[in-house]
This record gives C-alpha cells, structure tokens and sequence, in this order.
C-alpha cells in the first residue's frame, strides 16, 4: 500500500476506533496482536513500557516526589532506593523523612546539620543499633581488679569512677583503659565524689572528708554527724557540702572552710541520697537558678532551698502512701525539672513546678525493678538479675542484659548508672563508654559497656 493510501486508510480506522466501547476497543486490539508476528510484539513491548512505566520520582518536581516519600514506611523506602541510581538519590536526599524515622527511634535530631545525605546514614546506624538491643548484644563487660576489701562506694563522672573501699582507700580508674590513675589512703568510704583536683567522701566513721588526688592529702575534715555519712554532694560555686546521715539529719557545710552551716531535721529514718540540683522550673516556692537540696530515705524525699540561715524549713515532703507501707528505692534522678524514684509499684515521676505526680510507670511482668538512669526518651533500670532499658515513650522494656552475682546495697552506693546523655535519645555518638557498674563479692568491679558499632 502506498504511503498516501495507509496514511488515508488509517485516520479512517482510528476514527471508526474512537467511536467504539471500551470492550470493542480491547476486543479489536485482542485480534490485532493475534495476527502480530514477533516484530510487531517486540515494538508493542517497548512502546508499552514507555507509556506505562513512567519514572514518577524521575517526572514529578522534588517537592512532590518528598511529599508522597513521607507516607512510605522506612524499610519500603530502603526497598525502593534499590530500583534505581535515581531513586537513591531522591529518597536518601529526603531529610525530613529519615528524621522522622529516627525519631521513632529514640534518635536526637540536630536540625543544623545540612548535608541531604547524612540522615538516612544516621537511620541506617540507628536501626542497625536498636536491633542490637532488642537481640540483647549491644554491650560488652570487663573488670577493674585493684581493691582488697569491700567497695562500698562508686561515682561515675567524664570516663572516670571513683571507687571506695574498706580497705581504706579510694581509687580513680580511666574506664576505656581499665588503668587506676590515682589511689589514695582515705577512710572507710561509703559515698564518693569527686572532680579533677579532689575527693569528697563520707565514712561509716561518722565523718566526711576531702582529698587532694595528686599528693593524697586530706585537705578538709568535716565532723558533727553522730551515724555513718551515706551520700554526699558538693558545688565549688556555692562553697557547699551536704552529706546524708545514719542519724537522719542533713548537713550543710562550708566546702572550703568545713564549718557546719546548717543541720536539717525531720526525717526518721536513714537519709541514703543528698542532690544538690540547680532548678530549672519557676513555681510559687522556687524560681529558675535556685539551688535546691533534695534528701531521701527510705519512705520520703524531703525538698529543701539552699540558704545560711540556720532555722531553714523544709519546702515539701514527697511520698507514694501515707501510711508507710512502701518503700522507695535508694537511688534517686532529678534534673532541675523532674523527680523520678522507683518503688515496689513502680516509677513515680513528679513535676518539679507543682510537685504532684505526672505518672507512675508500673512493670507488671517484673516486680521490684530500680531506677538507675532516667531521661527524655529511655530509662535504664535494673533488678537481681538483669539490666533492663525502657522505652518510655511506650513504657515497654526493649532491651535486657543479665548481671552477674553482685554485692547487693540496701544504700544504692555500690552499683551506678554510666554516661547518662544517650537517656536523652541515642544519636549515634553518645552510645559508647560505661552504662552500668557494680561491686562484686571478690571485691572487683563489673563494668558493663556499649558494644562499638558494627
């Protein structure tokens, strides 16, 4: 047929085609592919591919091709970024997304980061760790081997622990080394603090002391309490010390001078935890940048202000029954803004601010659980046998690791919580170095330690 003549006999066809049902349609091209050989089937498969298979993310402008990524789950999206150079392009370059899925993750986000590429890496980081906890391999363990009695004492602060000993001495160890730096003649310590220049402890000798790291020599010795000194707390800025007794009072000390400032009364039982905390929160009795004083014992923590003046008065008592019928556990987390002390029905959480009850977080598969570490995002807590983190957001325990036979506190003083920042969300940085130690009956110490990233 000449060209003249198809092209004719054509727009006749394709008019009378137009004019035709759907189901006349599909039936005509149903008999045009049966009489089509291999060359006409070959050049209907391309042609069809072409007009079928668009590249949406290829066609559609950036914005849009973002927009429809967000209701994509991650993991389809790590599917798709395997269709094409051009896919993984767009969808690793879409922040907003991988954000996100870090976020559900538990992941702290730093908005000022700006290379395109450099959330779906931290995704990729992040999924790969939180499937270590959830499988129970995240850490590692080691031992610090030093002390030849009892370790009744342990502080954790920059790499380093403090640990204190009734051998009468106390030790400064580098975590990631395993090497004592420092080992000075004290007392029989049953609290530790320090910082670069000095120690802080309190002693079953009814005494508190300081210490200087470099030579060993005692700079300060701080006398009144009438029972053993279980926990104190200090702050260079302040010039104070406060310690927590067997005699059930509280006292505030002149750091530098080692005067007594102050004596509080009014619990009836041992005071076990001091914090000397920076408020954070305004509220009718306190104002953002007080210093505030919180004392524990085993049924109440009492709230104090920070003062010289001698008939100081406590600010609030906060409890879980009035009757006494349950005890709090000896450790104790306050941030400025929130308090959180575990119980045998759980962790409670108070607002700092108005001091009532924000919510109270019960295990009912495990009972007795203790609050180690507490934060925005995760709690570390822990009981006879396990190591346990919970994802507070859902309240669930995600992760387990088993403890060994340790020596058990009724003080809290000898097992601690580690870095404490990745509480906060994990970011891909802050999960390294010590999550938990404790003392053991051979008189060693057990770290417990983030497993590097594989």
């Amino acid at each position: 047929m000449e060209r003249k003549d198809f092209e004719t006999w054509l727009d006749n066809i394709s008019v009378t085609f137009l004019s035709l049902t759907d189901l006349q349609k599909n039936e005509t091209l149903d008999h045009l592919i049966s009489l089509s050989g291999a060359v006409q089937l070959r050049h209907l498969s391309n042609n069809l591919e072409t007009l079928l298979k668009r590249d949406f993310l290829k066609l559609l402008p950036l914005e849009l091709s973002f927009y429809l990524l967000k209701w994509l789950d991650p993991q389809t999206l790590l599917t798709c970024c395997l269709v094409s150079k051009q896919w993984n392009k767009v969808i690793s370059a879409c922040t907003e997304v991988w954000q996100i899925a870090c976020k559900n993750l538990g992941w702290q986000i730093d908005d000022s980061v700006q290379d395109a590429l450099h959330w779906k890496k931290v995704y990729l980081k992040a999924i790969l760790r939180m499937k270590q906890l959830e499988d129970h391999e995240a850490f590692e363990t080691s031992s610090l081997i030093g002390h030849s009695a009892r370790v009744y004492a342990l502080y954790y602060k920059d790499g380093l622990l403090c640990t204190g000993s009734d051998d009468l001495s106390a030790k400064l160890w580098d975590v990631s080394t395993g090497q004592c730096i420092y080992g000075i003649q004290t007392h029989t310590c049953a609290a530790v603090k320090f910082d670069e220049q000095k120690l802080v402890t309190g002693s079953f000798d009814n005494t508190v002391a300081c210490w200087e790291w470099s030579s060993g020599a005692r700079t300060q010795h701080f006398r009144g309490h009438t029972g053993a000194v279980f926990s104190v707390d200090y702050n260079d800025e302040l010039d104070i010390l406060v310690s927590g007794s067997a005699d059930f009072t509280v006292k505030v000390w002149a750091l530098s001078a080692g005067t007594c400032l102050n004596t509080l009364t009014g619990h009836t039982e041992w005071v076990t935890k001091v914090v000397l905390q920076k408020c954070k929160v305004k509220s009718l009795l306190h104002s953002p940048g007080d210093y505030i004083l919180l004392s524990a014992d085993k049924y109440e923590i009492k709230i104090w202000p920070i003062g010289r003046e001698i008939n100081c008065k406590c600010l609030k008592t906060l409890s879980v029954s009035e009757d006494r019928s349950i005890c709090l556990q000896p450790r104790l987390h306050f941030d400025g803004k929130y308090i959180v002390c575990s119980s045998a029905l759980g962790l409670y959480q108070w607002d700092f601010a108005s001091y009532d009850i924000l919510r109270v977080i019960k295990t009912p598969e495990i009972a007795n659980l203790a609050l180690l570490g507490f934060g925005d995002v995760f709690a570390l807590l822990f009981d006879n046998r396990y190591l346990y983190i919970m994802d507070l957001r859902t309240e669930s325990l995600i992760s387990r690791w088993p403890l060994p036979e340790y020596r058990k506190s009724k003080r809290g003083s000898s097992f601690l919580a580690g870095e404490a920042s990745w509480l906060n969300g994990l970011d891909g940085h802050n999960d390294t170095g010590l999550v938990f130690a404790t003392s053991m009956p051979d008189h060693s110490i057990h770290l417990v330690l983030w497993k590097e990233h594989g």
